[in-house]
């Protein structure tokens, strides 16, 4: 198995435990104040692991173009993350995962589009099983 496939199975095991723990974590505060505690943690967590694994020569070889892209990239997980707290603070853990894994969808049809990675039978399959699976699931 590729490397990248190791660390994506890792990463969705985080994910998953990340909105049951976050859900508790909400309990008695609001989701704003839940999402500013849990992201000066990220923040110190990252920090550290930056510290640790990033060659301080690498610093070096960022350019205006990555730190365009890396921005954007910011703003847009803020976003996310403020309205996935907001959602989970009242809505089932289950559920809003599920829709919030549509971001699957949309990310097939950016890649396409700004990154020209090919659409391929397996991933528009995979793309409307995610769709239905939102359906069957968000319905109450």
């Amino acid at each position: 198995m590729e490397r990248w496939v190791i660390y994506a199975i890792i990463s969705m095991f985080f994910a998953g435990f990340t909105s049951v723990v976050a859900k508790q974590g909400l309990v008695g505060i609001s989701a704003e104040l839940g999402l500013t505690v849990r992201t000066i943690f990220v923040c110190i967590f990252v920090l550290v692991f930056a510290a640790m694994a990033v060659d301080p020569a690498e610093v070096r070889s960022l350019q205006k173009v990555n730190y365009v892209w890396l921005a954007f990239s910011a703003i847009t997980t803020a976003g996310s993350w403020i309205f996935y707290y907001k959602a989970l603070k009242v809505g089932d853990v289950a559920t809003v995962a599920l829709i919030d894994k549509g971001s699957v969808v949309i990310a097939i049809l950016l890649a396409w589009w700004l990154l020209k990675e090919a659409i391929t039978l397996r991933l528009i399959l995979g793309a409307l099983l995610i769709v239905a699976g939102l359906f069957v699931i968000a319905k109450k």
